[in-house]
């Protein structure tokens, strides 16, 4: 079959027809936004205390009746213990004062048996307040986001295969679905165990929606519009649900009304069923011949140009998930890719750490997330001008170096780690951006959204440990840990082939080869090769003809 690009060359590559998908593929990512760092308000940890029940005790013993502790230099009230009330109200009866009468460290100290006491300075609640997830229970705050891009995780895996299998459009909008109903069902949750489950559920449908917008949008757009769309269009829209989660955040305090406002607005993506087609070119790589016409003559008549009686011919076969492995060379880019998504460790363990970086959490989410409209931009003009294995190895470099630095500057020079941390991020947000357009570009449309799907998969396990990591004892371990594995994924893309200002490949033949060892020679050296075996030629009958007109002459 020709090239896809040429067959529809006859379209335009911005049309009425491409203008709408592009902003509704667009908007369709913005839950996307919403749902991977709503955890950063959901599952903070506000300061909290023992909580001292409704007795009668002097005003002396009520202001020290919870135990002085330090914490990152300074000194607070202890979060998990007080001194055993019972002694405390025989002293109290008795007149005593507290620290003039009786040493207070010669006092027994019990554990928060009636529970604790949450500053509601900045949340009314969180899920950590609701089921108390502090102190001996304080594992299961990191665990909660762990569950979640487990669920990612299984998703990313699942959805690729059922995608290329099924049709981009079914998964997108199945996915959409998942991510809405669970949100929405998490606020009923009675337990911890109960939200966690349905968060493992929520989060089956994040990145797979992502995914799955990204493939039908590069398959059905072409040519800069593409490039456009891959890199700055999706990402975008991902990066407006993340820049508007702070605010709506900052006006819902609780987190069962912020659930609420995350997932009802979902339900008015129901008619883009109605508006979005499926990827012709999915279509004809299942042998869909006439239903690939279809789309594509709409597509004609919303762009009000003519099309030809018979657009396609093709006799495509479909392809598997082992295909990724079958073949040595695909299997080698397959490990590669896995390996340089490993980044993305670095761009969630960046951005969860947000709230940490201001005394306002949500000051420092909206910082976090304006970060990313640079980054997406810078990701646009290297898939426009740049090749793609240096613009990936360049952003993860670039990632690595500020997080090492920021390791030597004082803890007094917070602006100067502020800034150093979002360069990081900055970086890593680009490099991550770069990736998943890349990765659309390797492979045949039958396997797109399986190997996107694979790859990711096995990014997320690094996204798994990301909330232990941040809540390590030893803080510069994340920084060391993040910028040593941006360090290596750096070289590591250099393994991969080039695929600037090349189609997207149709079948698994047309897969870009790793050129490494059998490097091709550019379309410019061929031809200057021919050139110089045909002057050769000329050279060779010149010199015969010269050497007959000499014999006759002798």
């Amino acid at each position: 079959m020709k090239d896809y690009e040429e067959i529809v060359a006859f379209l335009d590559q911005w049309g009425c027809f491409q203008k709408a998908v592009f902003l509704l593929l667009c908007v369709s990512i913005i839950p996307n936004g919403f749902g991977a760092f709503n955890l950063v308000f959901l599952t903070d940890v506000p300061d909290h205390h023992c909580f001292i029940p409704d007795l009668n005790l002097s005003e002396e013993w009520r202001k020290s009746i919870i135990p002085k502790t330090v914490l990152n230099g300074k000194q607070e009230l202890n979060r998990c213990s007080r001194y055993r009330l019972d002694v405390v109200q025989n002293l109290s009866d008795r007149g005593l004062i507290p620290g003039r009468d009786i040493n207070l460290t010669d006092l027994e100290e019990e554990r928060c048996v009636d529970g604790w006491s949450y500053s509601t300075d900045i949340y009314l609640s969180t899920v950590v307040t609701e089921f108390d997830l502090v102190c001996s229970d304080q594992w299961a705050q990191p665990f909660t986001t762990s569950v979640f891009f487990i669920g990612v995780l299984v998703g990313s895996f699942f959805s690729g295969q059922l995608s290329d299998r099924y049709g981009r459009k079914p998964i997108l909008f199945a996915t959409m679905a998942a991510q809405a109903i669970f949100t929405f069902a998490q606020v009923f949750s009675t337990s911890w165990t109960m939200f966690v489950i349905l968060l493992f559920f929520n989060g089956l449908g994040q990145i797979s929606n992502f995914v799955a917008a990204l493939v039908l949008g590069a398959e059905v757009l072409t040519g800069n519009v593409r490039i456009l769309y891959s890199s700055m269009g999706t990402c975008l829209g991902f990066s407006v649900g993340y820049i508007l989660l702070p605010v709506v955040a900052y006006f819902l305090r609780d987190w069962k009304s912020l659930l609420m406002a995350l997932s009802l607005p979902c339900l008015v993506y129901i008619p883009l069923w109605w508006l979005l087609p499926e990827s012709p070119r999915w279509l004809l790589s299942r042998g869909r011949v006439k239903e690939a016409e279809a789309v594509i003559r709409k597509a004609a008549r919303w762009n009000k140009v003519q099309t030809p009686t018979v657009i396609f011919e093709t006799d495509s076969k479909p392809s598997s998930v082992l295909d990724l492995f079958r073949n040595s060379s695909i299997r080698i880019i397959t490990v590669i890719l896995c390996l340089v998504f490993a980044m993305t460790t670095g761009y969630f363990s960046l951005s969860f750490n947000s709230a940490q970086l201001h005394a306002d959490p949500y000051m420092s989410c909206f910082i976090a997330a304006v970060v990313e409209i640079p980054a997406y931009v810078s990701s646009w003009i290297a898939l426009r001008f740049l090749p793609r294995r240096l613009s990936v190895s360049g952003t993860l470099i670039l990632g690595s170096l500020p997080l090492f630095i920021l390791l030597l500057v004082p803890e007094d020079l917070f602006g100067v780690s502020l800034a150093l941390e979002m360069v990081g991020k900055y970086a890593f947000t680009t490099g991550a951006s770069l990736m998943f357009a890349y990765t659309t570009e390797l492979y045949p449309t039958s396997l797109r959204n399986t190997a996107t799907g694979t790859t990711t998969t096995v990014s997320r396990t690094g996204s798994c440990i990301s909330p232990f990591l941040l809540s390590g004892y030893f803080s510069f371990l994340p920084y060391v840990t993040i910028g040593s594995l941006g360090a290596v994924t750096a070289f590591v893309a250099l393994l991969l082939p080039e695929t600037f200002k090349q189609p997207l490949p149709e079948t698994l033949q047309q897969m870009p080869e790793r050129q490494s060892g059998h490097r091709k020679l550019p379309q410019h050296l061929k031809r200057y090769g021919q050139s110089n075996q045909v002057c050769r030629r000329l050279n060779m009958k010149l010199i015969r003809v010269r050497y007959v007109i000499l014999t006759q002459k002798a």
